[in-house]
């Protein structure tokens, strides 16, 4: 055991319950091993960071509702593993992770398949702007490579593309950014601090909801309904607006992310009003919007109904690439003015190559779209007959677009599945990460960026995990924890 005692934050009790969500399976009697697996799993995850304090037994057993001896007992299990580490007086915190412990062994030639990023591959085509792009780059080598708004010829094939789909745009009102999450960042830190509410869709994207916590900010949920047409509770959202009076919202209102749903336009139209009449910034993530799997009429932005007090977000991480880090912002002059002044606090602007890379990219992005989207429809059709065939029991709707299924689990297992799953070679996302204060037990999303044959066996690996589940409730099996 380490002498020092690291100097990381505090955790409470309350916060750690909420994170945890349903931990234990509905009859697991192997309480301690369960509570164990759940916590190894945040800091796996990346939400308990190595240094953080934990809360005392008796606070967490009070949060739980639980015995201190249980909590005792999984303290116990966290330590010899060296995930967890003790002293007297100083309390528990967690630990650098040590070789071995409680990580799962796979069989001999079995590699994990990741469930947890809804990211697909570099897309055909990257190749050739590259080197297009590399001969533009002379005429930028003169130059000091700076540039807090980005290259004109980028935001000019980005206005041109909100112009077509129905929000008239000028390049001026376009700012590049390094990924489309570098761009809400940018927003919320200009229009919300500490202690400011910012409403979001329950469930939303985690990664979102980090940043306004980060900032101090509050999440303000207001609950999607995943097994609807619609999925937006608007007068909800109305309701939220006048009680709270947040100083930002966050939506993605095209092919959610993880619900795939999409709000029609007359949804727009009513959900502009609300945050028009009530003169509530927004913030739009389109990130996924140009993987439309359907033949249906794409609706307008939904920044065409209140463009004053939209700032729409995208990027080309789902539709070609990840690695290229671009990004942009949407909105008015005002807006990007200001936020153009704010960027200095954070970097000093894109990388010009890939700037010119995706410029070539989206010089006639149509081929490479429709190749796209012809992947993807094949590979979430893949896994929609895997999911059919392996676990009937799980249901959800087809998305007419993005990257991921939502599925309704038969039982509350999402964090015990998400730790099962580990040890069938499968990473899996627990849904509490999706919730503004945890919960969602009974979803799991599972993205299809991943090709058909991986598809399939990444769902029959979860079926196995799913067995696993049950047996250790029914028979009092000591589950293996990751």
């Amino acid at each position: 055991m380490s002498s020092l005692i690291p100097q990381g934050g505090q955790i409470s009790a309350r916060r750690l319950a909420a994170m945890l969500g349903s931990w234990r399976s509905s009859g697991s009697r192997q309480g301690a091993a369960d509570l164990a697996a759940a916590i190894e799993l945040q800091v796996l995850d990346g939400q308990l960071a190595v240094g953080t304090r934990l809360p005392a037994e008796r606070q967490l057993a009070e949060e739980l509702g639980t015995s201190r001896t249980l909590i005792g007992a999984a303290w116990d299990r966290l330590r010899e593993s060296g995930m967890v580490e003790s002293r007297r007086g100083a309390g528990s915190w967690v630990a650098a992770r040590r070789t071995g412990g409680l990580e799962p062994s796979l069989p001999e030639g079995v590699d994990a398949i990741d469930f947890t990023r809804a990211s697909p591959s570099a897309a055909s085509g990257i190749i050739p702007a590259l080197d297009i792009a590399r001969v533009a780059l002379a005429d930028h080598l003169g130059e000091h490579g700076y540039s807090d708004r980005g290259l004109f010829v980028l935001r000019d094939r980005i206005a041109r593309r909100y112009t077509e789909r129905g929000l008239p745009t000028t390049p001026d009102q376009v700012m590049i950014t390094n990924g489309a999450h570098h761009g809400f960042v940018l927003a919320l830190r200009m229009l919300a601090g500490p202690g400011d509410r910012v409403l979001v869709e329950n469930p939303s994207y985690p990664n979102a909801l980090e940043a306004i916590r980060a900032a101090h900010a509050i999440p303000v949920p207001v609950a999607l309904d995943a097994a609807g047409d619609q999925g937006w509770d608007i007068t909800g959202i109305e309701a939220a607006v006048r009680q709270s009076s947040p100083r930002l919202a966050y939506l993605v209102v095209d092919f959610h992310n993880p619900t795939g749903l999409r709000l029609g336009t007359e949804g727009r139209e009513r959900l502009g009003s609300v945050l028009s009449r009530a003169r509530t910034p927004f913030v739009v993530d389109e990130t996924l919007v140009e993987l439309d799997l359907g033949d249906d009429q794409a609706p307008p932005p939904l920044a065409a109904y209140a463009p004053e007090f939209a700032i729409t977000i995208g990027s080309s991480s789902k539709s070609h690439w990840g690695g290229l880090r671009i990004g942009w912002l949407r909105a008015s002059d005002d807006i990007i003015t200001r936020l153009a002044s704010a960027r200095f606090m954070i970097d000093l602007g894109s990388p010009v190559f890939e700037q010119l890379v995706l410029a070539e990219l989206l010089a006639d992005p149509g081929s490479m779209l429709r190749g796209r989207r012809e992947e993807f429809t094949a590979n979430r059709d893949a896994l929609v007959g895997a999911l059919r065939w392996y676990c009937p029991e799980w249901s959800f709707r087809v998305p007419g677009g993005g990257l991921s299924l939502w599925c309704r689990l038969p039982e509350p297992m999402s964090t015990r599945l998400a730790v099962a799953a580990g040890t069938h070679g499968v990473q899996l996302v627990p849904a509490a990460r999706f919730g503004a204060y945890g919960g969602l037990e009974r979803w799991v999303r599972l993205p299809y960026g991943l090709p058909p044959e991986r598809l399939h066996e990444g769902v029959r690996r979860l079926s196995t995990a799913v067995r696993s589940i049950r047996a250790g409730a029914a028979g009092g099996v000591d589950l293996p924890v990751t």
